[in-house]
């Protein structure tokens, strides 16, 4: 049984961080300290910018406690 969110889009991963932030109750200043990334980065990633690094997304996910899952499968598009 999947529980994932199937990412197809930058917008995703920035969906699911700011749902995760704002649920841990921290500002967008206080989540990029705690992750040691710039605030602009955090706010770029949150609104799904393209060509954010992917070493520091790994760094926020790391951050906010979330794992990250990937997995080949059939596309069902």
């Amino acid at each position: 049984m999947n529980t994932g969110i199937k990412i197809i889009a930058p917008v995703d991963i920035g969906r699911i961080i700011r749902k995760k932030r704002k649920e841990d109750g921290l500002s967008l200043a206080e989540a990029a300290a705690l992750c040691n990334v710039g605030y602009r980065f955090l706010s770029d990633l949150e609104n799904g910018k393209a060509t954010v690094h992917l070493n520091k997304v790994l760094q926020v996910l790391k951050g906010l406690g979330i794992d990250l899952w990937l997995g080949a499968g059939k596309d069902n598009d």
